[in-house]
């Protein structure tokens, strides 16, 4: 028996088939409401604008496509973002979907994204001194080094693979955590 999908569900479902044959920009709310075999004006009253569609369909991707393995110490972390960069490589339309989507999202949203308050957990144990607004700004440095805009931006400006993106990665983590004080990082 097939389970019942909510519309909002199917629309972007269709968003994302129909991103296997073109871009973001090319996919109309008419075409999309052909796919899903709705009306445009409901497409509308599910995502006003484009801006909310892409939002919506970055989550919808992050969370279908690319789900961040669980994490708890910092190499635990590098791995699942290592993971995530390949997968990134395989799909990458989906990717920059979640890439440029990142670079609106501030407007759109004032929770901050599970994998924040999943770096900021990891911080808590791994650095239990360390103070709130510093611990914000590591969790934001590592949230960006772990982003499709990241990787984005190093696969399309200097044409790096999955498995350098994901050097630059670790050495770009590496220099924001050596800059923590000895005295924040908890003892063994």
């Amino acid at each position: 028996m097939e389970e019942p999908v909510d519309t909002a569900t199917a629309i972007l479902a269709s968003a994302a088939v129909l991103l296997r044959e073109r871009s973001f920009d090319d996919i109309s709310y008419r075409a999309l409401a052909d796919e899903v075999g709705i009306s445009e004006r409901t497409i509308y009253r599910q995502y006003p604008t484009r801006a909310h569609l892409l939002a919506a369909l970055s989550n919808w991707i992050e969370q279908t496509r690319f789900p961040l393995p669980p994490f708890v110490t910092v190499s635990d972390f590098c791995a699942a973002v290592h993971e995530r960069f390949r997968a990134f490589d395989a799909s990458p339309a989906y990717a920059f979907v979640g890439a440029r989507a990142s670079a609106i999202s501030p407007t759109l949203g004032t929770e901050p994204a599970y994998i924040t308050r999943a770096i900021e957990a990891m911080l808590d144990v791994a650095a239990p001194t360390l103070n709130r607004r510093d611990r914000r700004r590591v969790a934001a440095s590592l949230r960006y080094f772990a982003s499709a805009m990241f990787w984005a931006r190093l696969r399309t400006s200097f044409d790096l693979d999955a498995d350098e993106i994901c050097d630059a990665f670790d050495r770009a983590v590496g220099t924001v955590l050596a800059r923590l004080p000895d005295a924040t990082w908890a003892k063994p």
